[in-house]
């Protein structure tokens, strides 16, 4: 049989894998995925090595596919042979490694014992200071740090949880949901995190179908955040409260032209065929705007602030800015109301703009804050 017809039948049988993973059916996936990889690797014996690119995206495909499959010796086999084989484009060869690390980790955890929700999330900083395989410590801290509450407001969204203000996560979800930092290869700087899986799952029965695709979750929301338009998201976070936190705490991840670094960038680890969600000094700039459309018209003119966060404390409804080099004493902001801990709590000793309205009397309302570097 020829490529087009091996090729034709991988794509019904993936199809197929799809269907029933949407249905809940994850053993007939696992086997409808080894079928299509099957039917692509036939795919590969019938090809002109000489068509370079149709190449390089069939072995990723049969690769990536006997990898949904669960089938992580072929995933490995298959990706090993072609490496060295001195045949594929660039493209396919960084799709390739990312794919054996992912095995790698595969195996890693499963030696650990320990049990993990469905699905890394890779995330990748490039740019400025930024080089492969290194970045500035506390850079990638931050940047650590900023992930880690997404997927925190996450649960809590998906546990239908009041949405917290203040304070880190209830100990419950701290202790039954922890991410977990994972190896990635090196390429500019690179993550992937995956959430553990709770020990004791029946304690959430309420949201347990949901909680099982929280990477997908994840994913969606930092998309939707990231676009010129907040339809989207309000489809997918309902919630206000929730979806002003989220567009505020993914404005955290882009860069300003500050930075020392350029872009980030947010994609499924185990999807090969999944678009990377980029965050850019655009990007900061289209959801600042789109926070600034959710709030209510106001006739109040503002200014904006540039210092130091130097102290807060959002109990009393006020935050400090200092002015570092200048002979400028520090002022202190109030009205922090809509605030929160995990957007704010980052930037304390950091560079911050502070958007604010300024009354007669001298007194500095809160309105906006963002990092300036």
């Amino acid at each position: 049989m020829s490529w087009i017809i091996h090729h034709s039948k991988s794509e019904e049988y993936a199809s197929q894998a799809e269907l029933a993973l949407k249905q809940g059916d994850k053993e007939n996936a696992a086997k409808l995925y080894q079928q299509a990889a099957e039917e692509e690797a036939a795919a590969l014996n019938e090809l002109d090595s000489n068509k370079v690119r149709t190449l390089g995206i069939t072995v990723v495909s049969a690769s990536s596919l006997y990898y949904k499959a669960h089938n992580l010796t072929q995933t490995e086999r298959i990706a090993h042979k072609w490496l060295a084989s001195d045949l594929l484009p660039d493209f396919s060869i960084n799709q390739l490694r990312s794919i054996l690390q992912s095995v790698w980790n595969e195996k890693i955890l499963q030696k650990s014992g320990i049990e993990f929700m469905k699905g890394d999330v890779l995330v990748s900083v490039e740019g400025g200071e930024v080089f492969t395989g290194g970045a500035p410590l506390h850079l990638m801290l931050r940047k650590i740090d900023e992930v880690s509450s997404i997927f925190y407001r996450t649960i809590e969204m998906l546990l239908k949880r009041p949405f917290r203000k203040q304070r880190m996560p209830s100990s419950d979800i701290q202790e039954q949901f922890r991410p977990w930092l994972l190896q990635a290869l090196p390429g500019s700087y690179q993550f992937a995190v995956r959430v553990q899986k709770p020990a004791q799952m029946s304690l959430f029965p309420e949201a347990t179908p949901e909680l099982e695709d929280i990477t997908q979750t994840f994913l969606k929301i930092v998309e939707d955040a990231a676009k010129e338009t907040h339809e989207d998201l309000e489809k997918t976070v309902p919630n206000p409260e929730y979806r002003e936190a989220f567009l505020r705490l993914s404005r955290n991840l882009a860069p300003t032209d500050k930075s020392p670094f350029s872009r980030l960038e947010i994609k499924s680890a185990t999807d090969i065929e999944a678009r990377s969600i980029t965050f850019s000094p655009i990007s900061r700039q289209a959801i600042t705007k789109t926070l600034r459309e959710t709030k209510k018209p106001s006739k109040e003119e503002t200014e904006q602030i540039k210092g130091v966060l130097r102290a807060l404390h959002l109990d009393r409804d006020w935050l400090e800015i200092s002015f570092p080099g200048t002979e400028r004493g520090n002022i202190r902001i109030s009205q922090t109301g809509d605030v929160i801990d995990d957007v704010v709590g980052p930037m304390v000793n950091q560079r911050v703009i502070v958007d604010v309205v300024v009354k007669p009397d001298g007194k500095y309302l809160f309105r906006d804050i963002q990092s300036e570097e």
